[in-house]
């Protein structure tokens, strides 16, 4: 893929942190960006791994960083989690590893969360927990070691979460701890698996090859794109560095320094 088949691109799908701000920093290129795709005729849709924020938070956070959004606009991985085990488990009693909107989300979704009553658990869930406590900790890792034929979902692998000074243990990161200690390794929803890209394409109805994925991260934004058929842009405006993109045996389609180098090729 070159620069010049961004053209062909119908449906653009954005990472957040990283991609299009940093922390609480909107790039200078976002508006503009997302002007343009819509003033072309094409579509965006922002897709997270983030799962400590509800879609709520997120349309709050857009709007309050000067970006117009709605909770049509969003895909995240709290989402793809809930629609996963709904097709899996409906129903099913959750012990969550999870901020408060995770489980309000899960709740939502009909399910039962049980973190006040751990043994009636009949699947731990782990998100990207910004309210975590080493008991939720003991909690998982005593239910995963007694109870080895426990459902264990994640909602991504993502290892650490930019800031504006640096990084922060992601869901992968704590997911690492529980294997140390318990040797489980969870079922992972989120990027790289293909099902929240599936999702997009099917709420829009546009195909795979006017599809493309745009992130900050090979192993969850790019690797996604690869899994589902469809273009993986990788910019190097959040996690990946130069060496990082080298020593990956994943390529992405196109790289670039960030996602406002779509703007020219769209106009």
């Amino acid at each position: 893929m070159t620069r010049s088949d961004l053209a062909r691109i119908r449906l653009f799908l954005f990472d957040l942190d990283g991609t299009l701000y940093l922390g609480e920093r909107l790039f200078p290129f976002t508006p503009e960006l997302l002007r343009t795709i819509r003033e072309t005729g094409r579509r965006y849709l922002f897709l997270t791994n983030n799962s400590s924020k509800s879609v709520g938070d997120y349309v709050a956070k857009l709007v309050r960083l000067g970006i117009s959004a709605e909770a049509a606009d969003f895909l995240t991985s709290s989402q793809a989690t809930a629609w996963y085990l709904t097709n899996t488990m409906p129903g099913a009693r959750l012990y969550v590893c999870g901020t408060a909107s995770l489980r309000e989300e899960l709740a939502a979704a009909g399910f039962q969360i049980v973190n006040d009553e751990p043994d009636a658990a009949e699947c731990v869930v782990m998100g990207y927990d910004t309210e975590l406590t080493y008991q939720k900790l003991l909690d998982v890792s005593r239910l995963l070691t007694e109870r080895p034929g426990l459902p264990y979902v994640a909602t991504n692998p993502d290892l650490v979460c930019p800031t504006e000074w640096g990084f922060v243990p992601d869901c992968g990161s704590v997911c690492g701890m529980i294997q140390t200690a318990t040797g489980r390794v969870p079922k992972v929803v989120g990027k790289p698996e293909p099902l929240m890209i599936r999702l997009a394409m099917e709420r829009t109805g546009i195909p795979p090859e006017q599809c493309a994925v745009v992130g900050d991260r090979i192993y969850t934004d790019v690797k996604s794109g690869l899994n589902a058929g469809i273009a993986g842009i990788l910019v190097l405006s959040g996690e990946t560095t130069p060496e990082i993109l080298e020593a990956s045996a994943d390529k992405p389609s196109l790289v670039l320094s960030d996602a406002g180098e779509i703007i020219k090729q769209l106009t």
